[in-house]
């Protein structure tokens, strides 16, 4: 996937998904398929209006993957370019500007791909309606997705979110349409892990993302290309913690040995089995840690 240079569609013309996708979630999914068929269909390249906001930014909540992580699910879905620009550089144009200028002159688009709730231009002044009627003199076809649904109710970051917060990581893996991964770099912890015989990566959560909820996880994480069971603590760490620090994701990996300092392997949680605590001895916490390993080996076995 390319960021989107105007000799690069201006040939074959694009049909353009719509929206800000963090999560890219089945409703994202959806609507970026339907973006792909009919590129397919009518020779056209599968591209992406999306943009970038800060991670302090608190207009859409906190993230819930990482740009790399986002691009790579897009990529997967058919997606050739990609036009992200920063919130602030596109926020002030008006919805004539952003059919013209975006969807008119940068992607020299044949149609549009969006949810019944997309809303563009300074304010969010244009939704769905005014996108069809600016769209239709220039020959843009406007389609609306219908948005995804689970157990009943509407697929939604914000669900995702609070799924995740609550440490319901089945459904946020049914709202992804995947399971839910991290890919942070490991940094250097204080060690204890390893002098108490289970050495863990330590992966820090940036300022600006969505958490889970305070706890234990069964994991896998790839390294070098190789899938492994994992066991991960989200939290305090309230038995060593004597600092005030802030939240860790700390993840052992019983069948691996190695140093992974600075790399940035892929985290993928799967289930929430115990809430965090404080033990009153180091042998009750190696031994909550071995169990915790022990259920995630069996995970995946079962599941071969």
């Amino acid at each position: 996937m390319q960021a989107l240079e105007a000799d690069l569609t201006a040939s074959r013309g694009s049909s353009v998904a719509l929206g800000f996708f963090d999560g890219v979630h089945l409703g994202h999914q959806a609507v970026i398929r339907a973006a792909a068929e009919d590129a397919a269909q009518n020779g056209c390249s599968t591209a992406v209006f999306t943009f970038q906001l800060p991670l302090n930014s608190t207009m859409k909540g906190g993230r819930l993957q990482s740009e790399a992580e986002k691009h790579r699910v897009m990529a997967q879905l058919g997606v050739e370019h990609c036009m992200e620009p920063p919130f602030e550089d596109v926020c002030g144009f008006s919805p004539e500007e952003f059919v013209e200028k975006i969807l008119h002159r940068g992607f020299k688009a044949r149609a549009v791909f969006c949810g019944d709730n997309f809303t563009f231009g300074k304010k969010a002044a244009g939704n769905v309606e005014m996108l069809r009627e600016l769209c239709a003199p220039l020959g843009i076809r406007v389609q609306v997705v219908p948005m995804a649904t689970y157990e009943g109710q509407l697929v939604s970051s914000t669900r995702i979110r609070a799924a995740l917060a609550g440490g319901d990581i089945p459904a946020v893996n049914a709202m992804l349409g995947r399971p839910y991964r991290i890919d942070f770099a490991v940094r250097h912890g204080k060690g204890l892990g390893r002098t108490l015989g289970f050495p863990t990566i330590n992966q820090i959560y940036p300022t600006g993302f969505a958490e889970p909820k305070y706890g234990i996880y069964i994991t896998r994480v790839k390294v070098n290309g190789q899938w492994y069971a994992g066991a991960t603590g989200f939290g305090t760490r309230p038995t060593v913690n004597t600092t005030g620090e802030g939240a860790t994701c700390e993840t052992f990996i019983p069948d691996f040995s190695g140093q992974l300092y600075g790399e940035e392997p892929e985290l993928e949680f799967y289930e929430y089995i115990a809430p965090s605590r404080k033990f009153d001895t180091l042998e009750e916490l190696t031994a909550c840690v071995n169990d915790a390993a022990a259920k995630a080996k069996a995970y995946f076995a079962a599941r071969g």
